[in-house]
């Protein structure tokens, strides 16, 4: 005996045709909403890859204003050493501006304090040029006869 031919499943086949049509729409929404949700990804994909590439391309420009700011630097250090030969070059350091900067004024500290240093131990040990003056011997402390002694010398 067929049981889909007789009358009482008739209903029930009825109601599997809804809910199947049901479970079909159910899926052709989700298929729907699939196709949408990879259509998205697929603009978020190319979205990135176009920041990536657009990252790489400002990183390359930064590494190349890095080394054209560290040659700067270097130039303006050796502008400086030649600006101030009075300085020793190895007092003058740095990797900004003002770090040189800042040494530059450090190293003028130290050579103007040598320098008073030097002076003060200089003038405290002076010797004159040449031969001394003459000068007569000084007689006032001596007796008559020690003077008519000296006289006779």
């Amino acid at each position: 005996m067929d049981t889909e031919k007789q009358p009482g499943n008739i209903e029930q086949n009825g109601s599997k045709t809804d809910e199947n049509r049901n479970v079909e729409e159910e899926l052709k929404s989700r298929d729907a909403r699939i196709i949408k949700l990879e259509q998205d990804l697929a603009v978020k994909e190319s979205e990135m890859a176009a920041l990536k590439n657009e990252l790489d391309v400002l990183g390359q420009a930064l590494d190349g204003r890095d080394k054209a700011m560290a040659q700067a630097v270097a130039d303006f250090k050796e502008m400086v050493v030649v600006a101030n030969p009075g300085l020793p070059p190895e007092l003058i350091a740095g990797d900004t501006i003002a770090a040189v900067k800042e040494s530059l004024d450090n190293a003028r500290a130290v050579v103007d304090k040598v320098r008073q240093d030097m002076d003060a131990a200089t003038a405290k040990t002076r010797i004159p040029a040449g031969a001394p003056q003459r000068l007569a011997p000084d007689l006032s402390g001596l007796s008559p006869r020690e003077k008519i002694q000296q006289g006779l010398k």
